[in-house]
């Protein structure tokens, strides 16, 4: 019998070294650092240079953007050494191909998207990211998840480009995604940062024993 692909992990929302070097060191295949400026855990060139300079081989920079202007990119690409782009809102295929970079496409998982059709114009993305969509609250990082058995009834066989699943993973449920949908990858940020006495994570702090148990977690779900 052919055995499953690994699914592969990205840690999303690094803002610090010490917590770059845990997800690597904890088995993470990619960190993301966001220029988004509508969010806490954006990181500045300086900071996101230093970060990937610490990264060890083999471990993906990759360089999130929420419907950027072109000069903000090239400049967060001239400054920083990202191997990939991840797009997060509504930026036009043309735009994410410019940048001679490979790039990833959000798809925001909403009733009213053909979320094939809307796959379907990013035909030359490595990867398209699934997340959850709340209405009037930000691109991603909500902590927010969505029905996975209904979305691979959604997209059935017809998703050409790999599948990368995000929004509301935990150590806790990753498992179960994984079983429901077979991703290519899975993308944590909130699910796996510290949290306050209320609850609510520390955005951009990650919480060393909760990327061990998230990784941990998609092993468990591979095997």
């Amino acid at each position: 019998m052919k055995p499953a692909p690994r699914t592969r992990v990205k840690i999303c929302g690094i803002t610090r070294i010490d917590d770059a070097l845990v997800a690597a060191n904890a088995g993470a295949d990619a960190i993301g650092l966001v220029f988004w400026p509508g969010t806490p855990r954006k990181v500045e060139f300086e900071q996101a240079r230093a970060i990937a300079a610490a990264v060890p081989a083999f471990v993906t920079i990759v360089g999130l953007f929420v419907d950027p202007q072109p000069a903000a990119v090239r400049a967060a690409v001239d400054a920083v050494p990202l191997d990939v782009l991840q797009f997060h809102g509504d930026e036009p295929q043309a735009l994410c191909a410019s940048f001679a970079r490979p790039y990833i496409k959000a798809v925001p998982v909403r009733q009213d998207v053909d979320l094939l059709q809307y796959a379907s114009r990013y035909r030359d993305a490595r990867g398209l990211l699934f997340d959850a969509f709340v209405p009037g609250d930000m691109p991603g990082g909500t902590g927010r998840t969505f029905d996975w058995h209904a979305l691979a009834t959604r997209l059935g066989a017809g998703l050409a480009r790999p599948l990368i699943l995000s929004g509301g993973l935990t150590p806790h449920n990753v498992g179960a995604a994984i079983r429901a949908l077979r991703p290519w990858a899975v993308d944590v940020s909130s699910g796996v940062e510290t949290t306050g006495d209320d609850g609510r994570p520390h955005k951009g702090i990650k919480d060393p024993a909760k990327i061990a148990a998230f990784i941990r977690g998609v092993r468990d779900a591979d095997g």
